[in-house]
């Protein structure tokens, strides 16, 4: 009796799974994400044509709405305008007009120093916003690394900028975040109208708190204008499988409209989720203007396990809401995240499998029938190669947009390039991410806790209900920016923080004198 050899039972089963992948629900999970047209399902065709269709409908409009404005910034600049970066109109930026600006308070809540903070930093606090500018750099305690280097910085600019640091204390009722961000708002000066909630690890362009300042005195409806980070990859696969600001009425913060404060200080952990349920609740406007887009750079040894806690807190958010309608939206979010995410990394899988049978049907000389199987694997697998090849020069070509805007908002600033970017790493990233999603969504729904830059957050009824603080035994980095959490006990010693400081200070200046 002859007996199978352990490749010819692989052999089987690879051909048996490329045969069952070529059914018409198999067809239909592999094209839900791409452009593809079989016979077999047309009714899933249109489908999976008509969600393709709409993504590429949406990174469209994103592309055309920032080419829109680049154009706008070239035709002024053409018009002998040379500070389009701050306002398309030059009349905009006469004294008289300047004066009658309002007044604006930027609260940033810090945590930590990294090697990018500084250069951050001094992108905020030289903003050329004509009106009132105040800073307020709000930290839990003197021993976070934040308040010294800032303390530093601020001296430097002292009689140029009205900057402070405030110590806010520990938060008791919601994250640590929310609570600085309320202590800053508090003590924000009293004739501020508006206020902007900017991270600290992101850099500004000179006429951002301008033009976002426009925009709500154009439309006093805005409850919320928000923005984006463009990312800068520092070159490890965990920099690309990363893929928050906003400007308010101070008037709604001051008078608790809709109960902003009390909704964030009680149990709130996220003032984004927070502040959108609040604005979907009363329907209010959620804005964002084509130049709010901020680079983000990452740190440059970010690391697979801090990059797990980032998407962990990233998917924790859904596990905190305010109202029970927006607990339905939540479960929704869940449900649909999880669903698209898996669903965009299974086509790849079953690709992987209809070429290893392909392979091994045309090297053993197997039947007609597995032959003709393995065929339309393959037919599959290539539609999915190009339908990749489409997907990646979309956010190529959007990135590339992104780029050059911001290129143009920040002309003094070193250039960005699209040279930091490598985007085989870019596409196995999508796939990491999207297949780590739902693991993380549903970790985080069955364990109801989270650590936040060394603080353990403990969910009861979608609010804040415990919060351990352990210093020196938990992570000692941020997880994006790299940045240390600790200062003198239990982490980098004061003359490292100095040593980053001075490094950070001298790449900075560095730049600035070959800008020149």
């Amino acid at each position: 009796m002859e007996t199978m050899s352990p490749f010819d039972s692989l052999d089987a089963v690879i051909i048996s799974a490329s045969r069952a992948f070529c059914t018409p629900l198999a067809i239909f999970i592999q094209i839900q994400q791409h452009d593809h047209v079989s016979d077999l399902s047309l009714l899933f065709v249109l489908q999976g044509c008509f969600i393709c269709l709409t993504l590429a409908f949406g990174w469209a409009c994103a592309a055309y709405v920032r080419s829109r404005e680049i154009r706008q910034m070239k035709n002024s600049m053409r018009g002998g305008n040379s500070f389009a970066f701050l306002s398309h109109d030059i009349n905009d930026l006469e004294h008289s007009t300047q004066v009658k600006l309002p007044s604006v308070t930027v609260v940033m809540p810090l945590k930590g120093f990294g090697e990018h903070n500084l250069h951050n930093w001094r992108s905020q606090i030289t903003s050329l916003y004509g009106g009132p500018l105040e800073f307020l750099f709000v930290v839990e305690s003197t021993e976070d690394p934040a308040y010294h280097a800032v303390n530093r910085l601020l001296a430097d600019y002292k009689d140029d900028v009205d900057a402070k640091i405030i110590v806010a204390g520990l938060s008791t009722t919601c994250s640590q975040k929310i609570h600085n961000q309320l202590i800053g708002v508090d003590r924000m000066h009293k004739d501020t109208k508006y206020v902007l909630f900017l991270d600290d690890d992101v850099r500004l362009h000179p006429g951002s708190i301008g033009a976002l300042t426009a925009e709500m005195e154009k439309n006093p409806e805005i409850f919320i204008q928000t923005g984006y980070p463009l990312d800068l990859p520092s070159g490890s696969l965990g920099s690309y499988c990363i893929y928050e600001y906003h400007m308010m009425h101070a008037d709604d913060f001051r008078n608790d409209r809709h109960g902003v404060v009390s909704k964030l200080q009680d149990g709130g952990y996220s003032d984004d989720m927070t502040l959108a349920a609040i604005a979907g609740a009363h329907k209010r406007l959620i804005t964002s203007p084509p130049v709010a887009v901020f680079p983000h750079p990452l740190a440059s040894d970010l690391s697979f396990s801090r990059y797990w806690n980032y998407l962990r807190k990233q998917t924790f958010v859904l596990e905190s809401y305010a109202t029970k309608v927006n607990w339905i939206m939540n479960r929704a979010l869940f449900s649909f995240h999880c669903y698209l995410s898996w669903g965009f990394v299974a086509p790849y899988l079953m690709a992987v499998v209809h070429v290893a049978a392909a392979l091994r049907v045309r090297s053993k000389g197997y039947s007609l029938e597995d032959t003709n199987f393995t065929s339309c694997g393959l037919l599959l697998a290539s539609c999915l190669a190009m339908c990749t090849f489409i997907e990646l020069l979309s956010m190529w070509n959007l990135t590339r947009i992104e780029v050059r805007l911001c290129n143009l908002l920040s002309p003094e600033a070193p250039p960005l390039s699209l040279a930091t970017y490598n985007w085989c790493l870019v596409f196995i990233a999508m796939l990491v991410d999207n297949f780590l999603y739902p693991i993380s969504a549903f970790r985080s729904h069955f364990s109801q806790s989270i650590n936040w830059s060394g603080i353990r957050y403990h969910l009861k009824d979608g609010k804040i209900s415990k919060i351990d603080r352990s210093k020196g035994k938990g992570p000692k980095f941020t997880d994006l920016g790299g940045k240390h959490l600790y200062g003198k006990k239990g982490a980098p010693h004061r003359a490292s923080i100095l040593g980053a400081l001075s490094r950070s200070l001298a790449h900075w200046r560095q730049a600035k004198k070959f800008d020149a």
